[in-house]
């Protein structure tokens, strides 16, 4: 399929031992990486991206597992556990030649910068994380009938097998499911994009199963080590989440505050898919953000 981010050069770029990250690279100026969610691309980015470009050397990869980024088959839980996608993102860098870079991530990529920021403070500068939690508080604040909108966490860590047939089985309407229900704005996702999304996770089932099945074990193993030890993050850090604080039954900001030694914590009006119905707002936040 042919969209792109305009102003954007596409590259494949080797980042580990026989990990190539698809990614979109714009932009002059201190490098900023913008990592995507569930269940969407790099192309998430399309319109926040430009408007950053204006000041920053801009890059957009797809996940591993995700896109038309490497696949690789989940040998073992650490295939696809955040620590190893974070370090793909420390790859990522060294192959532009960036020593330091801001990081932003939404989602699935919010949970892999999360991860950065926690294994590499010396080289992410500034981190942005939109709509989660992290991993370890995403599973405590998870209780009776109201887990019910995170359906999809308990049915991905299920052992390997019956969730990638059931999926592959039905996935258009599975993870279209989840773009219609996540959105507040009818347009934010339009039909070619919507196809696009579509088309690169019916390729990827069984890489997406496998890392939503990693934050159900190994994440939490590395994130409750961290909370033992005491660790934060250090660098500035902004969170935007929508106010789904209230139907859980928890306080988001809260939430967060141990884990962050300098937060600002936002909520917006958006659906999940914030980048995209809010593109304008979330430029902005991204850019404050970094000027810090």
């Amino acid at each position: 399929m042919g969209i792109t981010i305009p102003g954007f050069e596409v590259k494949s770029i080797a980042v580990a031992d026989g990990i190539e990250l698809n990614a979109a690279v714009g932009g002059q100026g201190p490098a900023l990486v913008l990592l995507h969610g569930f269940p969407e691309t790099h192309l998430m980015w399309r319109h926040v991206a430009p408007i950053l470009a204006e000041h920053h050397t801009v890059v957009c990869p797809d996940l591993r597992g995700y896109g038309a980024s490497s696949k690789p088959e989940a040998v073992d839980e650490n295939t696809y556990s955040k620590r190893t996608m974070a370090a793909d993102i420390v790859g990522l860098a060294d192959a532009l030649g960036f020593d330091r870079f801001a990081l932003v991530g939404h989602d699935r990529g919010a949970h892999v910068a999360f991860r950065a920021g926690l294994d590499h403070p010396d080289r992410v500068s500034h981190l942005g994380i939109l709509d989660i939690l992290p991993t370890l508080d995403t599973w405590n604040v998870l209780h009776g009938v109201s887990a019910a909108v995170a359906f999809h966490l308990y049915l991905m860590a299920q052992p390997p097998g019956l969730p990638e047939r059931m999926i592959a089985n039905s996935s258009d309407a599975f993870f279209g499911y989840f773009l219609d229900i996540w959105s507040k704005s009818s347009d934010a996702i339009p039909a070619d994009v919507r196809a696009e999304y579509l088309h690169a996770c019916r390729d990827a089932v069984e890489s997406i199963v496998a890392d939503y099945r990693a934050t159900a074990t190994v994440d939490i193993e590395h994130d409750q080590a961290d909370h033992d030890a005491g660790n934060r993050l250090t660098m500035p850090v902004m969170v935007v989440q929508q106010d789904w604080g209230k139907q859980l039954g928890f306080d988001a900001s809260a939430t967060w505050r141990p884990w962050v030694a300098d937060l600002r914590h936002f909520t917006t009006q958006a659906g999940h898919f914030m980048a995209e119905e809010a593109p304008e707002d979330i430029a902005t936040l991204v850019l404050d953000l970094v000027k810090r």
